[in-house]
């Protein structure tokens, strides 16, 4: 029996095909050839990658309200005058006392003794101060030079207008940080009344000592 070419190539084919078997692809494995291929596989070379640099490290801003920061130290210096009298009232010379307390204070010992020597309007200072911690009168400064009846200066509420840009008020205001800060001793230690020596009020009240044109109590 005469067969074709073309049937022969199919009786080949299948006898062929029933003794292989099927492949076994894994999931990801490369995809198999055909034997006939003539084509071979491209040879895939990995890019060398340069090494990693160290990450950046980024800065960021600093905010001082987290509770996890500690907080910046204050700035603000305070200055301790040093020296004689003399000299703490040439570093504390301001015509700005301040705050009303300070203002309070420097306006007795400008009113009551701008033209003292600076000794004796420390010493008026000073007695300010003193009946502040005396529990007999006020405990603000404020409070005594506005008591009734007791400063002459005093209008009701007010104090006179102060020439602000005069040596005498800076000094004033000098003495008054002086007394504040206790960086002197008081002249007339425990002073709480003083008057001018040319007047005699006639109190019955301990006498400490005269300085300058007053003479000072307690």
């Amino acid at each position: 029996m005469t067969f074709s070419i073309r049937s022969t190539l199919l009786v080949l084919t299948a006898l062929s095909a029933s003794g292989v078997a099927p492949a076994q692809v894994a999931p990801g494995s490369e995809p198999l050839l055909a034997s006939e291929s003539k084509e071979l596989p491209s040879l895939i070379v990995p890019a060398i990658l340069p090494q990693a640099a160290e990450p950046a490290i980024a800065v960021l801003p600093v905010d001082p309200l987290s509770p996890n920061v500690p907080a910046a130290e204050d700035e603000t210096v305070e200055v301790t005058a040093t020296g004689d009298l003399q000299s703490m009232v040439s570093q504390l010379r301001s015509s700005d006392p301040g705050n009303a307390e300070m203002e309070c204070l420097a306006g007795a010992i400008y009113f009551e003794s701008k033209s003292e020597s600076l000794k004796g309007q420390l010493a008026v200072g000073h007695v300010i101060a003193n009946r502040t911690k005396s529990g007999r009168f006020p405990s603000s400064y404020c409070g005594v030079v506005y008591q009734r009846s007791q400063f002459s200066f005093v209008r009701g509420r007010s104090m006179p207008n102060i020439n602000r840009s005069s040596m005498q008020w800076k000094n004033a205001v000098a003495v008054a940080k002086i007394v504040d800060q206790e960086l002197q001793p008081a002249p007339m230690p425990k002073a709480l009344f003083f008057h001018a020596k040319r007047v005699s009020p006639g109190w019955r009240l301990a006498r400490v000592g005269t300085l300058g044109n007053h003479v000072f109590y307690r």
